[in-house]
């Protein structure tokens, strides 16, 4: 039952995170076009309301703030906002297909820096479900791709520093034996005091053109807020879906939205899909359901090998079981 009940409570998180993540890319381009807000400014402002949120979250009993070491956070927030930054200046410079393909470098780059800075262990079935995936997002990514130097710096440290970010998400919550809420009640409002302290040196709020001097219409500033809303959404279902799976896992949920994207725009907006990206697609498609099978497989070995271990062993002590179960759960956990 309770099993179940966790993969209910995590289907859920998957698809709060999937609909507000195409809901805010769909708002943030809105407001970058006709609004023209600035983009740094803007994810302050994201930072701030996800903050607001969880102070409402707080007072309505949802969680229990638990005392974090602040310095031990510093770090975290960092890469939280050289992860929005970064990717925010990559999809400025380059193109959208550009973008995404370099992006889909994270799943390596994460996998990469859990074997050898984690020790944790992949097994080969997981690692070669990522070549039907990357070849699939290649192909759909193909006809959108120009590189430049600038742009592909950009995209490089995104993949390094959301890497970084993602894999630090799952290990602070482990770490400090917190919950998702409660990591993220500390993080958002010290990434919006770090993110204060770099806006004014790229964009002057106090200049002739900045954010203080703009005459801002209601629609606009409520269209700035309603970002700022789903960008709570976004942040809560992205530590949500890591502190119950993993970075790899909620990366494959990525490749997905791109995928349902471009499927999407060919059904309601009839946009053109070609014979390659169509293939590209269904190789993406094969790729996470490859993955998604072979995690579930191995999830089930390892509940078996760890019902086997705690049971006596032809007369011998059980007292080193819970110990030898707990250390193969916890190997599982990492593929």
């Amino acid at each position: 039952m309770a099993v179940g009940g966790s993969n209910v409570y995590i289907l859920c998180c998957i698809i709060l995170n999937v609909v507000s993540s195409v809901v805010i890319v769909l708002l943030n381009k809105w407001i970058f076009v006709h609004v023209g807000f600035p983009s740094m400014t803007l994810t302050c402002v994201h930072f701030v309301m996800t903050f607001l949120g969880l102070v409402i979250c707080q007072s309505l009993n949802m969680f229990q703030v638990k005392r974090i070491p602040i310095a031990k956070m510093i770090p975290l927030c960092l890469t939280f906002c050289g992860f929005v930054v970064f990717n925010n200046l990559s999809l400025q410079h380059n193109t959208v297909g550009t973008y995404q393909i370099i992006k889909s470098m994270t799943t390596p780059t994460i996998i990469v820096i859990q074997t050898y800075y984690y020790l944790k262990s992949f097994s080969t079935k997981i690692k070669l479900t990522l070549v039907p995936i990357s070849i699939g997002v290649f192909l759909n990514s193909y006809y959108d791709m120009k590189f430049n130097t600038l742009g592909t710096t950009y995209a490089s440290l995104g993949v390094l520093v959301t890497s970084v970010y993602q894999v630090w998400v799952g290990e602070k919550q482990q770490e400090f034996q917190v919950n998702s809420m409660q990591l993220l009640y500390y993080q958002a409002p010290l990434s919006a005091g770090i993110l204060l302290v770099v806006v004014p040196f790229f964009e002057t709020p106090w200049a002739a053109d900045g954010v203080f001097f703009q005459p801002w219409s209601f629609t606009d500033v409520v269209m700035v807020l309603l970002s700022g809303v789903v960008a709570f959404s976004v942040n809560l279902s992205i530590f949500w879906i890591i502190g119950n799976t993993s970075p790899v896992t909620y990366n494959m949920i990525g490749h997905f939205k791109f995928s349902s994207i471009l499927v999407g725009g060919f059904l309601l907006y009839g946009d053109s899909i070609r014979i390659s990206q169509g293939f590209g697609i269904a190789l993406t498609l094969l790729g996470i359901l490859l993955y998604t099978h072979y995690k579930m497989v191995e999830a089930r070995t390892g509940t078996l090998t760890r019902e086997k271990s705690l049971l006596p062993a032809h007369g011998t002590s059980t007292s080193d079981g819970p110990l030898q179960a707990n250390g193969h759960a916890n190997h599982v956990q990492a593929l």
